[in-house]
């Protein structure tokens, strides 16, 4: 697909309203406030260049599950209130999505004001892609601009339907995103190192297929790492393994190397009594997991091993993290991967998720040539698939 898209740059924004859509699917506290604003901050320079530009502003987002149903639980409206703090201006908030106080305020918006609507998903038209619905959105605007990353492989009302009714952009935030990204397709420097964690091997084989004629080294964690090692013979106990998956992961393997490419499986591990934060666990060999005992993590051995094929790399791709990286005990390993990206100079590519979030509390971020806003999003991104909430958008 073609992702030379137009952005907020290409277009008349003066007088006009644009509906935006975000995403600020932000974490939140059990007391209601927000944990971590970063997907706030990521789309504040598109906010503030809209207006700059004397645009009118309707942002529009989800936040959790609510599953088509009002649940207070799930209200943007703490989000409008940060809003209102970093841009330094009152952000308007409707309580509704599409109804009368959304309307409302949608016409009364003046050039230069902002608002933002209650949470998409409180209505179940949102994730059916309801024709209705996203006429509905369409109408309190002239322009729709995309600028929540982590939904375009999603085909919803709000991230596809609308483009089918006002002319459809970027902003800065998917701008930033497909520059990055496409760049390390398109010309990696080399060594290509592609980094393969998390729990599914089936989510990671239609990237290393995608990635094939591309990538020169390939290193593998968590339940993909325990699943190539069991379809290679190897005993790996209790751990995670999609069976379903063996042949394969046992394919892709070999061809791997007959391709000349180096795809490194974890040659030792922490291996736990069972699974939870407070598990006691043994270094044991990554081939030989007694059959009582689950990996959580990459070994040492393991960890050195892939910090010196990080240290040569010239990009490095990474998504998904070493082990269960929420319990501190197992931990270590996506630490050691994400230490050992920030000291490299290859360019780095953290593709969103639990990756992320490492790098970001950490304190690596601004060590990355950039962090993905989408795990999801750039995993298809990586895999070749198309995503829909991209190829709606105008072309250059």
């Amino acid at each position: 697909m073609n992702y030379n898209k137009k952005t907020i740059s290409d277009v008349e924004l003066a007088g006009k309203k644009v509906l935006v859509r975000c995403d600020f699917n932000v974490p939140m506290n059990s007391d209601g406030t927000i944990e971590s604003d970063r997907r706030i901050v990521e789309t504040l320079d598109t906010i503030r260049y809209l207006k700059e530009q004397g645009a009118a502003v309707i942002l529009c987002s989800h936040l959790g599950r609510p599953k088509g149903k009002v649940d207070p639980k799930y209200s943007l409206a703490p989000v409008a209130e940060r809003l209102s703090e970093l841009l330094g201006v009152k952000v308007i908030f409707a309580s509704d999505v599409t109804g009368a106080d959304a309307a409302a305020k949608a016409r009364a918006l003046l050039p230069g004001q902002i608002m933002l609507l209650e949470n998409l998903r409180f209505d179940p038209r949102e994730e059916k892609n309801d024709p209705g619905f996203a006429k509905e959105l369409a109408s309190m605007a002239d322009v729709y601009v995309s600028d929540a990353f982590g939904t375009v492989h999603r085909a919803h009302a709000s991230t596809e339907g609308v483009a089918h009714f006002l002319p459809a952009v970027c902003g800065f935030l998917i701008e930033k995103e497909l520059r990055n990204m496409v760049a390390v397709i398109d010309k990696p420097d080399r060594p290509f190192v592609l980094i393969l964690g998390g729990a599914k091997i089936s989510d990671k084989l239609p990237v290393i297929r995608n990635l094939i004629d591309k990538v020169d080294v390939i290193l593998t964690g968590g339940g993909m790492g325990y699943t190539m090692i069991h379809a290679l013979g190897g005993k790996t106990g209790a751990s995670l393994c999609e069976k379903e998956m063996l042949d394969e992961a046992h394919d892709i393997f070999f061809e791997c190397l007959e391709r000349g490419i180096k795809i490194m499986l974890p040659i030792d591990v922490c291996a736990a009594d069972h699974f939870g934060p407070d598990a006691e666990y043994i270094v044991t060999y990554a081939d030989r997991i007694p059959d009582d005992r689950e990996g959580l993590d990459i070994g040492p051995k393991t960890r050195l091993m892939y910090a010196r094929e990080i240290a040569s790399a010239g990009t490095v791709v990474w998504n998904g993290p070493m082990g269960v990286a929420e319990f501190e005990a197992f931990s270590g390993g996506t630490r050691a991967v994400a230490q050992a990206a920030a000291d490299s100079s290859a360019k780095t590519i953290v593709g969103g998720g639990d990756s992320a979030a490492m790098v970001q509390s950490l304190g690596f971020a601004d060590r990355m040539t950039h962090i993905s806003t989408g795990g999801g999003a750039s995993l298809e991104f990586f895999a070749g698939k198309e995503l829909p909430g991209i190829e709606c958008l105008l072309d250059k």
